[in-house]
């Protein structure tokens, strides 16, 4: 009983939200979001022709939800800059990814154990900030609960809400592939993560915020390193929504799927798991539209 009482949850829970981010969390933050910078089409000739605009994207990768969280609260955007020691190291991780010799770096971390075991401390850091700008939320705005969820939703997904921005520094415009109408798996969850934190931090919701950090952390890495690790762009969320969304918002006129590259994996398509989806009547698709759905699934990992 002793043992189990030393074990208990609230003390694992409230050990596991003091551990320090900084430097071995936000590092394989910097890594997983970097590497996926790679991964994006042009990335790898853009650093070797335009090294500053690379760096750039790669700066937003890493930092850009605390610019959106920032640019939400009124506060400076460039404020994160300031902390020179994660500046330092984000720029070390860019230098290695993109120009390693023999690509030494990039091919260590992107070997699946290694870059499973980033991608779960990633999702570690990710919840931290949800938390945390919830947190800073609340100080400004102690009643405004749709402030506290959108700051928070922002810091646990503000890289790819800035995709399209991060697109034009690499001279791209594809402004029908934002994230709000193909939410990935990391932005859905960041989305209700938010909430669920906004609930705690307002005291609707009976739990320490110690205990919900955890295992809402538990439930990210858990998911976010079965689906790396399946190389599934599926969301666990689509089963669910395939059912509710229908009934709430009901289904728009000849589907959805048209306009979702994705092929009904992500949030774009209420129906993706539900009953009586409208498989049979999706259209075929040309190869320029799959290769480019290819590649933009990728990028999806990203987040």
């Amino acid at each position: 009983m002793e043992l189990l009482s030393a074990l208990s949850l609230g003390d694992l829970a409230l050990s596991f939200s003091r551990v320090p981010l900084f430097p071995v969390f936000d590092l394989s933050y910097f890594i997983v979001s970097i590497l996926y910078l790679k991964y994006e089409p042009g990335a790898v000739e853009l650093s070797r022709r335009h090294p500053m605009a690379s760096w750039l994207c790669a700066m937003l990768h890493c930092f850009g939800s605390y610019i959106l969280a920032d640019l939400l609260l009124g506060e400076p955007l460039i404020d994160y800059f300031s902390n020179n020691s994660s500046v330092l190291l984000a720029t070390a991780v860019w230098y290695l990814i993109f120009f390693c010799p023999l690509d030494l770096f990039y091919k260590c971390v992107c070997f699946l154990p290694v870059k499973l075991i980033f991608v779960a401390m990633k999702e570690v850091v990710r919840v931290r900030k949800i938390a945390v700008g919830i947190h800073h939320a609340h100080h400004h705005y102690h009643h405004g609960w749709f402030i506290m969820i959108a700051t928070g939703w922002v810091k646990g997904s503000g890289v790819a809400l800035m995709s399209n921005v991060e697109q034009l520094l690499r001279g791209v415009w594809k402004p029908e592939t934002n994230e709000i109408l193909h939410m990935s798996f990391p932005t859905k969850a960041s989305l209700y993560g938010a909430i669920l934190f906004t609930l705690q931090q307002t005291r609707w919701l009976p739990v320490s915020k110690a205990s919900l950090i955890f295992i809402f952390t538990m439930f990210m890495v858990s998911f976010k390193v079965f689906l790396t690790a399946t190389h599934s762009h599926s969301s666990p969320f689509d089963v669910l929504e395939g059912y509710i969304c229908p009934v709430l918002f009901g289904t728009a006129p000849g589907g959805n799927h048209h306009h979702d590259n994705h092929g009904g994996t992500h949030g774009g398509s209420y129906g993706g798991g539900g009953p009586g989806s409208p498989h049979s009547a999706l259209p075929a698709k040309s190869k320029e539209e799959l290769s480019e759905g290819s590649r933009k699934k990728k990028t999806k990992k990203a987040d």
